[in-house]
């Protein structure tokens, strides 16, 4: 690992890291960094690899090759030192259903090493910041998914660190709390936290600063929403018909157009997509079903660069 001061690294550094649960391999030589200060989100469908890397990342496993880092501390080697510098929210709350919030939040602080007023004060800043200063004395049990869920972030950054990382933070939680608890996560990033969470939500995704996607264990692609959409060179035609394989030899026979097929549907990038509407339309006739013009989206790039539909990872069918 470098010998760059804590100061001048990363916060989060990952080099050609490998792990395997028996004969699987879960990490494939991974790849990438973390800057200060943003919000990154690890994207990728069940079995990309993103959990194992936030278990590997918050010392929960060790990898079977391969180095990773928080701003210089070998999660390995330097294992503490690295749970110093960092937060972590669990998909479920790591919190006592029997506890109040409070007391819950105390109990984190003296595993960290905090007590007295200080605590006390720390405690009482960070409900009021997270909106649940009125609840504090009720027990976690009592309290809806997205309180519960603001009281596991207060728990997780009591200790002031300076990366948090979050598995599927909004798991669970309904439409308001998701806005809230991100309204709350974009408030933290503002005051100098760094953020990296997994997720397998395209719109979550869309929040960030930056994305980096996964599959099978491998870095596909990373950079900003706008930078990575911008690769796909075109708007997105999607085609819905019974005869997915015909109408894409057709297309390709007819008018020379090269078309995945997924499920029962149809996917075409083009610079010129909405001029191919009325052709493609023409073409197909009553092969066709349902025709939808769109920009590309981060499904799409996944699509793009894997070949893979994101939400099953099933490959696609592309026509002669």
């Amino acid at each position: 690992m470098s010998t760059t001061p804590p100061e001048a690294a990363p916060p989060v550094r990952v080099v050609g890291l490998v792990h395997r649960y028996g004969e699987r391999q879960a990490l494939a030589g991974l790849d990438l960094s973390v800057s200060r200060g943003e919000i990154v989100a690890l994207l990728g469908p069940n079995g990309s690899g993103k959990s194992t890397l936030f278990r590997i990342l918050s010392t929960l496993i060790v990898p079977t090759a391969g180095e990773a880092s928080v701003f210089g501390a070998d999660v390995v080697r330097e294992a503490p030192a690295a749970r110093r510098r960092m937060g972590v929210v669990f998909q479920s709350p790591a919190l006592d259903d029997q506890l109040t919030a409070r007391e819950n939040l105390r109990l984190h602080g003296r595993l960290h090493g905090l007590g007295g007023r200080g605590l006390e004060a720390r405690t009482s800043t960070l409900l009021e910041r997270m909106g649940v200063l009125d609840r504090a004395e009720e027990r976690i049990g009592r309290l809806s998914g997205g309180l519960a869920r603001r009281v596991d972030l207060a728990r997780g950054v009591l200790h002031e660190p300076d990366l948090l990382l979050l598995d599927e933070p909004t798991s669970g939680l309904d439409p308001a709390a998701r806005r809230d608890l991100w309204s709350l996560l974009e408030d933290l990033r503002d005051r100098g936290l760094t953020l990296l969470l997994t997720t397998h939500l395209m719109d979550e995704a869309e929040r960030c600063q930056r994305v980096i996607i996964l599959d099978q264990g491998a870095l596909v692609a990373a950079g900003s929403p706008a930078v990575l959409r911008s690769g796909i060179g075109g708007d997105v035609l999607t085609i819905g018909t019974d005869r997915p394989v015909e109408a894409a030899e057709l297309l390709h026979r007819e008018l020379g157009l090269t078309a995945a097929v997924l499920g029962d549907r149809l996917r075409l990038e083009h610079p010129g997509a909405a001029e191919l509407v009325p052709r493609v339309a023409a073409a197909l006739g009553a092969r066709l079903q349902s025709l939808t013009l769109q920009p590309p989206t981060l499904e799409d790039v996944f699509l793009h660069r894997t070949g893979r539909a994101f939400a099953a990872a099933t490959p696609l069918r592309r026509s002669a």
